[in-house]
């Protein structure tokens, strides 16, 4: 029997939360230094910004889930950004615009949180597709960065330096507007390579040769003629994401409208849950286990909107030691267990259920 090689997931993935100070704050409590930071604002309703070690750090170089803008196009030079990637954390520091010169990432009294998560730190250069990337990898957590300039050609690949097949792939045209295109191995039951989300929209899974109608292997992914990943010279950013046993996992599951909601077992405690509805228009929702810290969990953000933190009835999620299990009842836009609905998820884990060597994480 196979067993998680990841006994600490913090070394890899962690979440950080902050109070605001209106000017430079060093965020210190993660174990690792980050290679991808994506930065909410809890208390208020402003954007997304998310930063890589790839593209690098600055007031210029902030991408945002929740709208279509290119690199820097979020104005985070004039809002507040993440200036450095540090040894056990980052830097977040204020921007020129007066009075808001801090929104973004550390606005005087606001609350924040950020998702981390460690890759290979400098990228390095790959040529396992029929263009070269610039690849940051992390095998062993099963995470990479990957910047390609696109050809503009169908069945174009991308070396991704994962080792292994991926489950989740996410890019975004960094020099123009555009859609963000997210692959997820569980979209389809049958030909997820066949299908597409929008990461910043409430749409439904869609069928386009997104990806040329080719899966992943573990060493390329594959792109179509989509406008927003294989314009003929753009620069392209993907964040590529393989399942590792014990830390992370990608599956889907149906809503069954009921208070004792499906339960989706994980073979870990999560520390980050990622929502999708598949089957119709809904938001995208992120719930981790440092915002709430206790259960029902119903503290949520959601990706596609620049909302403040929402605690909604619909949305509660239990995170238990093996999994998680939805408590929303009900169903419209924004719940989490809609009865009949199918819905795609990412995990990352806090604690694994059982250890390396076999032994249950709870008996260490």
């Amino acid at each position: 029997m196979a067993y998680t090689d990841i006994d600490k997931p913090s070394d890899y993935f962690n979440t950080a939360l902050w109070t605001g100070n209106g000017s430079t704050t060093n965020i210190t409590s993660l174990d690792f230094q980050p290679d991808f930071t994506w930065i909410k604002g809890r208390s208020d309703a402003i954007a997304h910004v998310l930063f890589d070690s790839v593209r690098g750090a600055g007031g210029n170089k902030e991408l945002g889930s929740n709208v279509t803008y290119a690199e820097g196009g979020n104005s985070s030079i004039s809002y507040g950004f993440l200036s450095s990637f540090n040894s056990d954390g980052f830097t977040v520091r204020n921007g020129t615009s007066s009075p808001n010169q801090a929104d973004y990432t550390n606005k005087n009294s606001s609350t924040y949180a950020a998702w981390n998560w460690k890759a290979g730190g400098s990228a390095s250069s790959n040529s396992n597709g029929s263009i070269t990337s610039s690849v940051s990898a992390n095998q062993d957590a099963g995470f990479s960065i990957v910047s390609y300039t696109a050809n503009g050609n169908a069945g174009t690949t991308i070396g991704h330096g994962l080792g292994a097949v991926p489950s989740m792939i996410i890019t975004k045209d960094r020099d123009a507007s555009g859609l963000w295109l997210v692959y997820h191995a569980k979209s389809d039951s049958s030909a997820p390579q066949n299908k597409y989300l929008e990461l910043n929209t409430t749409g439904t899974v869609q069928d386009y040769p997104v990806w040329n109608d080719t899966a992943p292997t573990s060493s390329v992914f594959t792109i179509g003629t989509a406008a927003e990943n294989n314009t003929n010279g753009r620069k392209i950013i993907a964040y590529c994401f393989a399942e590792k046993q014990g830390y992370s996992k990608f599956g889907s599951y149906v809503g069954n409208g009921n208070t004792s909601g499906t339960f989706c077992y994980t073979g870990m405690k999560p520390a980050f849950v990622l929502l999708k509805n598949t089957t119709a228009v809904d938001q995208w929702m992120i719930f981790d286990n440092k915002r709430e810290g206790y259960n029902p969990d119903n503290d949520f953000l959601r990706p596609n909107l620049s909302n403040a933190e929402g605690t909604e009835s619909g949305a509660k999620i239990d995170l238990l030691s093996n999994g998680f299990k939805l408590r929303g009842s009900g169903g419209g836009i924004g719940q989490t267990n809609t009865s009949g609905q199918t819905y795609i998820y990412m995990c990352f884990a806090s604690n694994p259920f059982t250890t390396s060597t076999g032994v249950p994480a709870t008996a260490r």
